[in-house]
């Protein structure tokens, strides 16, 4: 009989290797509620984000991370950790004081997740932490094989130390002759830690107790971005940094559900005219109202709140066909409960303001925007910063980061109103 063609022959099989399962990450971002230095420095906003928030979202769209706990003894930190989604763990008393590690704090964090495989400690304090950071750290350990990694940024400077005898002070240099001044370029290449971001495999954390063990791989950042905030002025400097450093960020119409706009600074230029009876007279921008129609159409929640007391307020309202506060005092408290009448989240109104009143509704808001015009505490505590000032047309280029620049919407694309929504 002549031999079966192995064409013919159905091949042997074997059973398949099922796939490896990803390796689980754990991002752990420690931030106690009591700070001597900065009070309530975890939850100060940063470009309009509070810091913590800041740190989850980096850690959250890093490549080869699972899971985002932040640590901490503070419920108003918790929350907001809640809201930018990721896990809060309730750090006890003893690990919460001035004396606590950081490590400790992540070990207590790891408790809760046995079954991690990399766990990386995530400094909220560095405000400029960066996706590619966190990405680059887990990378070291998760795929290169490294046991920890720390990010780094090239550091060209000398460093000295002063020795005291005698009551004398003499400087030292530290790693270097001070008689003798290399060029840079022919200096060893130095790396200073930024403090940002940390990746260990979680079995040797467990076994040594420290973020450094084995194997350490060095993740190189930007120096521009290293800033660590432990004084007021870090703070400060970090606010004036923002704009510079942070990709400027404009919502779409998907982000929010109510636009509610200041009046004064915000839709005028803050200039008043009176004539000889007292009355007085302001100038609004006709791209504005165009813009403020455009977001009606679509459905958008709208409303003027304003702290003036003033019969053009409302005549500028009744053209507009929106809503209007005005001659309020806390503005913030009329903005909360308006949601609350309205069923809107806070987190999903976009507030656009110019001056320090408008602040409080900036830390309710999760969109708060600044005019181009606006006092420089407030652009410093947006989110977003219009190009255009106050009374130019402002409004109309939010109108556009929301709708687009031609501010319509076809039938296919238009905005369903939500449930809890009145199409205008």
């Amino acid at each position: 009989m002549p031999p079966t063609s192995s064409a013919n022959t159905p091949a042997a099989t074997s059973p398949r290797t099922p796939p490896a399962a990803p390796p689980k990450v754990l991002a752990v971002i420690p931030a106690r509620g009591g700070s001597k230095g900065v009070p309530g420095k975890n939850l100060a906003p940063v470009g309009g984000v509070p810091l913590v928030v800041r740190a989850v979202l980096a850690c959250r769209s890093a490549r080869h991370v699972t899971d985002v706990v932040v640590s901490t003894d503070d419920p108003a930190i918790a929350a907001a950790a809640r809201s930018a989604g990721a896990d809060a763990v309730s750090r006890p008393a003893a690990l919460s004081g001035d004396t606590a590690t950081s490590e400790a704090a992540v070990l207590h964090a790891l408790d809760a997740h046995p079954d991690t495989d990399v766990v990386l400690l995530v400094q909220c304090t560095s405000p400029f932490l960066t996706r590619e950071d966190v990405e680059g750290v887990a990378a070291a350990v998760v795929e290169d094989g490294a046991e920890t990694a720390v990010t780094v940024a090239p550091f060209h400077g000398f460093l000295w130390r002063e020795s005291v005898e005698n009551g004398v002070g003499d400087g030292q240099g530290m790693g270097h002759d001070k008689s003798f001044r290399p060029r840079r370029q022919d200096r060893p290449q130095d790396f200073l830690e930024t403090g940002a971001a940390y990746a260990m495999d979680a079995e040797g954390f467990r076994r040594h107790r420290h973020r450094f063990f084995g194997r350490t791989a060095l993740v190189r950042t930007d120096p521009a971005r290293v800033l660590e905030i432990d004084e007021p002025h870090d703070l400060e400097r970090a606010r004036a940094l923002a704009p510079l450093l942070d990709c400027p960020p404009t919502p779409t119409c998907d982000d929010i559900d109510a636009v509610v706009l200041d009046f004064d600074g915000t839709q005028t230029d803050d200039k008043v005219l009176i004539d000889s009876e007292g009355r007085e007279l302001v100038a609004v921008h006709r791209g504005d109202g165009l813009g403020i129609a455009a977001l009606r159409r679509a459905g958008l929640k709208l409303l003027i709140l304003s702290t003036e007391q003033n019969p053009v307020v409302a005549a500028r309202a009744r053209k507009l066909k929106i809503p209007v506060l005005h001659g309020i005092d806390r503005k913030d408290l009329a903005l909360k409960q308006w949601c609350e009448d309205e069923g809107i989240d806070p987190q999903r109104v976009l507030y656009a303001g110019n001056d320090v009143n408008d602040l409080p509704c900036f830390a309710l808001a999760g969109w708060p925007v600044a005019v181009g015009s606006a006092h420089d505490s407030v652009r410093a505590a947006a989110r977003a910063v219009t190009r255009t000032p106050g009374g130019e047309g402002a409004v109309r280029e939010i109108a556009a980061w929301l709708l687009g620049p031609e501010l319509d919407r076809t039938p296919h694309t238009e905005r369903l109103p939500q449930p809890h929504h009145t199409p205008a």
